[in-house]
This record gives C-alpha cells, structure tokens and sequence, in this order.
C-alpha cells in the first residue's frame, strides 16, 4: 500500500477532521486521485489539487480548496504516514481550546552539536556550542492552526517572496513564527517518524505488522 494512502488513512481516523486535501504534482492530480479512490478512502471528503514547486507553495494551494466557514487547519506530511490518531485529535483539540498554532514533538534521544557547515562533504565541521537537549524537540506534523492564521501568514510570506525577501521556511509552524506568532507543543509520538531512507521503511513495515498483529490495523 502507497505511503500517501497510509497518511490520508491515519488523517481520515480522526474525528476532527471532516475533509483531507491533498496537493499532488500538478501533472498528477488524476493519478492520485484514482490512486485514493481505489484504495476505498470513503467516510471523509477527501480532495485532489495541484500543488506547487515548493512545499510551501503547495500548503498555499492547499489552503484554497478548504470551504469557507472552516475554523481549524492541520498540515500534515505525506512521509510521516504513521502518525497515531491520538497525536491527531491532541492537536485539533489544542488549537480548538484557543492556541493559533500547534506542533507535535518529541523530545530528543541524542545530544546535538551546533556545528560551522563544512564547504564540502567529508570536510572536518568545527564544533560551536552544545545546545541544551533539555530545552530541544524534534518537530513532527500534523501542525495545527486556526485557519485565519495560517492564511495570512501564507499571504505575507508570499508578498516577500514576490519582493524577493525571505527564503521558504521548512514548515509553517516557522512562518508564524515569522510574523511574530505564537507556537506551542503538544507530546508527539514515536510512531510518526519521517520515512526518508531506506531503513526507515524497514521500520514503517515492522510498526505496521506489530499494528496488524495486534489490532487488525
């Protein structure tokens, strides 16, 4: 089964959200929604729209298909196809009991060094400082927002763009943060892990089976 499938599927369990968007390549917006269509996604409105070049360009589009009258916004990561429902609902429920902003997290597992970056690969990286591990958290998604929110910061980053300000940020959680927002944090989950290497689709595969040992997921 595709990853996108598994990440719609674990959205669609939710019973916050009534409507999942996806932004597709804009060359194959018809194959993913046959892809989701043949995949029995029924239950929840689910949408099919071109997205963009960049990921924020893409969340941008993804904006426009939402109705008018919707209050509450999570932007989720196609890689992170196993998030819990639970780490879902939280975050819906933080942003419905007032916060604008809400990122999952997790604490960190290993010590972080801040490092000069090396002008080429393999090139010694001298060491400038040990940030406290304590006061770090690795970020995941679903992010939560109120939808007003999210829209005008995703207008005003667009307006510097066109003014050739300030580069894309890597999640939009970053471009509140931007515009002088605030975010909180909500207890992620191991389980919502980015699949970007190989081994971590050796581990995708063994959570699922455990799931499916368990609980008939």
């Amino acid at each position: 089964m595709p990853l996108l499938v598994h990440a719609v599927r674990a959205l669609a369990r939710s019973r916050a959200v009534g409507l999942v968007v996806v932004a597709a390549p804009p060359d194959g917006v018809a194959g993913v929604a046959a892809l989701l269509d043949s995949h029995g996604l029924d239950g929840k409105d689910i949408r099919v729209v071109a997205g963009g070049a960049t990921r924020q360009e893409s969340v941008r589009l993804g904006l426009a298909a939402i109705p008018a009258g919707t209050g509450i916004v999570l932007v989720h990561d196609a890689a992170r196809p196993l998030v819990p429902v639970e780490v879902v609902d939280a975050v819906a429920a933080a942003v419905r009991a007032g916060a604008e902003a809400v990122v999952p997290a997790v604490p960190l597992a290993d010590t972080v060094k801040r490092v000069t970056p090396a002008a080429a690969p393999g090139v010694p990286e001298p060491v400038l400082d040990t940030p406290d591990r304590a006061t770090l958290r690795a970020v995941q998604t679903p992010q939560g927002f109120r939808l007003d929110t999210l829209h005008e910061v995703h207008q005003k980053a667009l307006a510097e763009e066109a003014g050739g300000g300030l580069p894309p940020v890597t999640d939009d959680a970053g471009l509140v943060e931007r515009y002088g927002g605030q975010v909180v944090v909500v207890p992620g989950h191991e389980e919502a892990f980015k699949v970007t290497r190989p081994l971590d689709l050796v581990l995708a595969e063994a959570v699922l089976a455990r799931r499916r040992a368990s609980d008939g997921f």
